[in-house]
């Protein structure tokens, strides 16, 4: 994506966790594309997926808020053509998908069913993307990955609306397995003490505007204690991404877009 921002650098993490039993393993994670023209247009994604693709990752984690309907100026992009683009990766573990606040409040669908259904989910899976909205899949051996739908939902700072159920969600995970949970606001890292040694999110924009660390905008119940990068409560690991596009003004200071590649091994 490239806007007032600049084109995305890669951020990379090194993630060690003894919640983590199996083999290392490479991850790619994109979040908030937030497609739309002209700041977030297609032929950017397009750019973004040969820059994941040439890393040539295990795993491909698409963290939510793929729709902008309110970046200012601006033209809505739908969802179809943005899966389409999105079709084009591919790994040996798989790619998947979570639904953000703005897969709720921005899709053309759940506007107008009441936001009981949304149009994001069956777009994703048309092209072979599952989207995991509080369910969880076996990876390979021992490995899980549990994906969460949207804390907020279609609510604003207090979130009324939550569409989250973590009990669901983790309902078939064994005890014993390396997990991974996908979860596009990070609040629920410090919400729950989930048995997790990595949990990946976005939703923040790293607060979009960072003035010397100080992110006033940041989108969370915890300010900007959680507004980007690695957190660690003992060997639960957090890493929340600045992601790509925008909202509100498509204007980032001291707030790069980026995609994040992690590499995530068991710890001693």
């Amino acid at each position: 994506m490239r806007g007032l921002g600049g084109a995305p650098i890669p951020r990379r993490y090194d993630v060690r966790s003894a919640l983590w039993h199996a083999r290392p393993m490479t991850i790619a994670v994109l979040s908030d594309l937030h497609v739309c023209d002209p700041w977030s247009p297609l032929s950017a994604l397009d750019n973004v997926v040969d820059q994941v693709l040439a890393e040539a990752p295990d795993l491909i984690l698409l963290a939510g808020d793929f729709l902008a309907r309110n970046v200012i100026p601006s033209r809505f992009v739908a969802i179809e053509p943005i899966a389409a683009v999105l079709s084009r990766l591919h790994a040996p573990l798989g790619v998947y998908a979570s639904l953000g606040n703005h897969d709720w409040r921005d899709c053309p669908v759940a506007r107008e069913n009441g936001h009981s259904l949304n149009g994001v989910e069956p777009a994703f899976e048309a092209v072979g993307i599952p989207v995991l909205s509080n369910r969880s899949v076996q990876l390979d051996g021992s490995m899980w990955l549990v994906g969460l739908d949207s804390q907020q939902g279609t609510g604003g700072p207090r979130w009324p609306d939550p569409r989250h159920d973590v009990e669901a969600a983790f309902s078939a995970v064994p005890e014993s397995a390396s997990t991974i949970l996908m979860a596009h606001e990070p609040d629920i890292f410090l919400d729950r003490d989930l048995p997790v040694a990595l949990q990946v999110s976005g939703h923040t924009h790293a607060g979009q505007i960072s003035l010397f660390g100080w992110r006033p905008a940041t989108p969370s119940r915890y300010g900007g204690r959680l507004a980007h990068g690695l957190h660690s409560v003992g060997e639960r690991h957090l890493i929340v991404s600045a992601g790509l596009g925008y909202t509100g003004l498509p204007v980032r200071v001291s707030a790069p877009p980026e995609i994040v590649h992690i590499t995530l091994s068991a710890g001693e």
